[in-house]
């Protein structure tokens, strides 16, 4: 019998699959394991969010998938005060999540067999698996110039603050960036999800007139309230940016049912109205940062980047896999570098996602790593 390939076999093995045994050892530690992976939040959702939830919970219709008015003036506005961006023009949609909008915008912009998606030659695994999705190829590279005059290049994923490596992308290089996307015809796609979390390094949004020259065309920004807000579990997204992008985001979307519930869009209106609570987290992570920061210096780790972000990326010039283990037998469960691509094979990242009473106890447990 003839049967397809699977979709499936497009991909490679989830990334987090690949951890499991690192993860068992660091369980097996007598103290428990401190989990510095996935950087998923620990914190508690802020009381006026999960109300805001609440209060809306009774909702048996369907949700509008371009967001309630509320919602995409919250979105409009955040943007506004966050990425300098102005709201004339400007195109706003809610997600389920960032992820699946990574992961889909490849399909969504029709990208097929014979185009091109760029990704920073260290990367957030999801721009890759898109492509893959799409039946497109991927070129890992951060500098344009490499590809010359590729008329198959249609997406090009930059992410300031980066993931894994903390890297914040200046104005210029950005704008060059834009500029070079523009002349081809290409869309320019930014990962800005740890936009609010710069440290030494104040991070620039492609949304920014410095960058876009007051234009949106070809430009979109993705952002997400999982770390921001600690809604990960919430599935809270937007992408902002060319009207004309997002007005064909939003009839594909529409006939695909990509829709977030009711209660979440009511509960994202109180996370972008309120930035108190955001202050309140970004402080918690700030020293959290420092800690580790610290403890993993004093055991022998080189920190690279790492100016702004969730995460440090770390190094102690050997294969990531033998850090990994390393690690894992002092309890320390962090995420391989090869991860994010061949260029992260020394590295391993590090996230400042732990309970303060885990963080506190990591310099103790890498004493003689």
């Amino acid at each position: 019998m003839n049967r397809r390939t699977p979709v499936s076999a497009r991909l490679p093995d989830f990334t987090w699959d690949t951890l499991d045994a690192a993860a068992a050892t660091a369980a097996a530690h007598p103290d428990g394991l401190i989990n510095l992976s996935m950087g998923t939040p620990v914190d508690p959702v802020p009381d006026l969010i999960r109300q805001a939830l609440a209060d809306a919970s009774n909702a048996p219709g369907y949700p509008l998938t371009a967001g309630t008015p509320a919602l995409r003036n919250a979105i409009a506005g955040w943007v506004a005060r966050a990425c300098g961006a102005g709201v004339d023009g400007l195109g706003v949609l809610p997600t389920i999540g960032s992820k699946e909008l990574v992961a889909g915008l490849p399909t969504l912009l029709g990208l097929g067999p014979g185009d091109v998606v760029v990704v920073p030659s260290v990367a957030y695994p999801t721009y890759e698996d898109g492509a893959r999705l799409a039946g497109a190829t991927t070129v890992r590279t951060d500098s344009l110039t490499a590809l010359g005059p590729d008329p198959r290049v249609r997406l090009v994923w930059v992410n300031s603050p980066g993931n894994p490596t903390g890297r914040v992308l200046p104005a210029a290089h950005l704008r060059k960036v834009v500029e070079w996307a523009r002349e081809r015809g290409a869309v320019v796609a930014s990962d800005e999800c740890y936009l609010p979390l710069g440290w030494d390094a104040e991070p620039v949004s492609v949304l920014s007139p410095e960058v876009c020259g007051g234009s949106y065309d070809s430009v979109l920004a993705v952002h997400s309230l999982s770390k921001r807000s600690n809604l990960a579990g919430y599935r809270a997204g937007f992408v902002a940016g060319d009207p004309a992008l997002v007005a064909e985001l939003l009839k594909i979307r529409k006939h695909a049912g990509l829709i977030v519930p009711a209660p979440v869009q009511a509960a994202m209106v109180a996370a972008l109205g309120d930035q108190e609570h955001a202050d309140a987290q970004r402080e918690r992570y700030r020293v959290r940062r420092e800690k580790l920061r610290e403890a993993f210096t004093a055991a022998g780790f080189t920190v690279e980047h790492s100016e702004a972000g969730l995460y440090l990326w770390l190094t102690r010039d050997e294969d990531c896999w033998e850090t990994v283990d390393r690690l894992a037998r002092r309890g320390i469960l962090v995420a391989a570098g090869v991860f994010y691509g061949p260029a992260g094979a020394r590295h391993v990242r590090v996230a400042l996602t732990e309970s303060d009473e885990h963080v506190d106890a990591v310099a103790g447990r890498l004493a003689g790593a």
